[in-house]
């Protein structure tokens, strides 16, 4: 992935994400985040808004998925991915480009709210390895004792997990 353009924004959900299948079956989730930068004023002792930035946001597969589970209109996000430019034509026959964001992780802001995480099951590490399949968790890793069921993280307490 050398050469592409890797960003973080944090802002608001414009609306709730949007998830549909792709003919070959892949789940997309579409939705867009309002990032309004803000600056404190000292004449007015005011903070002031500047210009909002929109940008449009697309997640695949699994993510796409707890996008569409998880996220809503108006919360705050913190996303990061790949900025990516496309160019089609529209339905007045003028060309248009845009540029979207990949969403490669994505995830509440925490700043203003609280948040629950429940770690999902059937998803796990999408990449692939030497054998072709996904992730594989070492037989010893497996035999550990089973962590609490309110431990989100999947480790016993008390045990670095690095």
């Amino acid at each position: 992935m050398a050469g592409e353009t890797v960003i973080t924004i944090i802002g608001n959900l414009t609306a709730d994400p949007e998830i549909r299948t792709t003919g070959s079956g892949a789940s997309v989730a579409s939705f867009t985040i309002a990032s309004t930068p803000r600056t404190w004023n000292r004449n007015t002792n005011q903070f002031e808004d500047g210009q909002a930035l929109f940008m449009r946001c697309s997640a695949w597969r699994d993510l796409a998925t707890h996008c569409a589970q998880s996220l809503a209109k108006g919360m705050r996000v913190i996303a990061q991915g790949r900025l990516q430019q496309r160019s089609y034509q529209a339905q007045d026959g003028s060309n248009r480009t845009v540029i979207e964001l990949q969403v490669d992780e994505i995830g509440p802001s925490l700043r203003y709210a609280t948040a629950q995480v429940q770690k999902m099951q059937s998803g796990g590490y999408q990449g692939g390895n030497a054998n072709g399949g996904g992730y594989q968790q070492p037989q010893q890793a497996q035999q550990q004792s089973q962590a609490p069921s309110d431990d989100p993280w999947g480790a016993p307490a008390g045990e670095p997990d690095f």
